[in-house]
C-alpha cells in the first residue's frame, strides 16, 4: 500500500480557474443552483433504496456475460456530449472534465496510476448505454433522468443524515426512511463494519469499480476506492459514517479525499483539452495498468 497523502489545504496550485472556493458546489433553492440541479437531488433521494440497489446489482452484474465489448477510447467517445445534471460547477462535456482531472493531477506530479485514475473515474457513466429514464439513465436526452448516474451518494439501508448531504429537505421523500428495517442511525448495518460493507446509492461510481473489478485491471487499492467513493461526500467530505468505518477505512479516506481535490477544483469551462493531443500518453499508461489489449472479464476494455 502506497503511504498515506497528505491532503493539501491550499488549493492554488490544484485550481485551473479563478473561481472562490465557496463559489464550487452551491447546492440551495435559495441561491444560483441551476433548477436541473435541484430536481436532480430530488429524483435522486426520492429513488434510492435498499431494493433499488439491489435491482441494479443484478441489472448490472458481469457474473453472466457482458453487454458490449469497447474500447477505453469508444467509451470516452461515448462521453463526450454527455453533460453531467447534477454538476453545479461545470456545463461541459464530462469528457472534458475526466481531461482536466488527469492533467491536473499530472501537473501536480502525482504517480501515473493516479494520473489514470483521473483519466477514468467518471467513464462508469457510460452506464447510460443500456439504462432508461425510469430508472434514472438516460444520457441521451438533454432532459432525461441521471439521478442513478451522477450526484452525491449516500449510504442505503440506514438514517440518510440530514447534516451531511445537500438538499436535506428531500430525505423525508425517501421510501426507506418511512421503514423501520432502515429509518435508524445502524439500519441493517453492524457498528465499524468497514466502508465495503455499505450500499450507497447505485451510480456511475460503483458501476465503474465493478467493471474494473471484472477486467482484472492492476490499478491499486487507492485508485479503485478513489474511483467507488468518489461521489460519497457525505463520508469524505462532511464526516458522515464514521460510526459505521473500520479502523482500515481512516487511512483510505484520505486517498479519497486528495483525489476529491482534483476532481472538483480543476473543473474550468475554459480549459478545452484535445484527447488526441494527450491520448497517446495515457494509452500507455492503460496498457501497463491492464486496460491495455484484450481482457478477462464480463465487459472487455481495451486501449486502441
Amino acid at each position: 500500500m502506497a503511504s498515506t497523502p497528505v491532503v493539501p489545504i491550499d488549493y492554488k496550485a490544484i485550481k485551473t480557474n479563478d473561481k472562490e472556493d465557496d463559489k464550487f458546489r452551491v447546492y440551495s433553492a435559495d441561491e444560483d443552483t441551476p433548477a436541473r440541479v435541484i430536481e436532480h437531488y430530488r429524483d435522486m433521494r426520492s429513488n434510492h433504496t435498499v431494493e433499488f440497489y439491489k435491482r441494479m446489482e443484478q441489472k448490472y452484474s458481469f457474473e453472466n456475460g457482458g453487454r458490449r465489448k469497447m474500447t477505453i477510447e469508444q467509451a470516452f467517445a461515448e462521453l463526450e456530449d454527455y453533460i453531467d445534471a447534477s454538476d453545479p460547477d461545470l456545463d461541459l462535456p464530462n469528457m472534458l472534465h475526466l481531461m482536466q482531472t488527469a492533467e491536473g493531477i499530472r501537473k501536480a506530479g502525482h504517480p501515473d496510476w493516479l494520473q489514470l485514475t483521473g483519466l477514468v473515474h467518471d467513464m462508469g457513466k457510460i452506464m447510460f448505454l443500456w439504462g432508461t429514464n425510469e430508472d434514472g439513465q438516460d444520457g441521451y436526452s438533454p432532459t432525461g433522468k441521471q439521478w442513478a448516474l451522477g450526484g452525491d451518494t449516500f449510504v442505503v439501508g440506514c438514517q440518510i443524515p440530514d447534516d451531511a448531504v445537500v438538499f436535506p429537505e428531500f430525505n423525508r421523500l425517501n421510501p426507506d426512511m418511512q421503514d423501520s428495517r432502515y429509518n435508524t442511525k445502524y439500519g441493517i448495518y453492524q457498528p465499524h463494519c468497514g466502508i465495503d460493507n455499505l450500499m450507497f446509492a447505485w451510480g456511475h461510481d460503483e458501476y465503474m469499480y465493478r467493471m474494473l473489478v471484472a477486467n482484472n485491471c492492476t490499478l491499486p487499492r487507492e485508485a479503485l476506492d478513489m474511483i467507488r467513493y468518489h461521489s460519497a461526500y457525505p463520508w469524505h467530505d462532511r464526516g458522515a459514517y464514521k460510526h459505521l468505518m473500520a479502523e482500515e477505512d481512516e487511512e483510505r479516506i484520505q486517498w479519497v479525499k486528495l483525489f476529491n481535490k482534483f476532481d472538483l477544483y480543476t473543473k474550468d469551462g475554459d480549459n478545452d483539452l484535445k484527447l488526441e493531443e494527450v491520448w497517446p500518453y495515457y494509452k500507455g499508461l492503460c496498457e501497463k495498468y491492464g486496460l491495455g489489449g484484450e481482457l478477462i472479464g464480463d465487459l472487455a476494455v481495451k486501449a486502441v
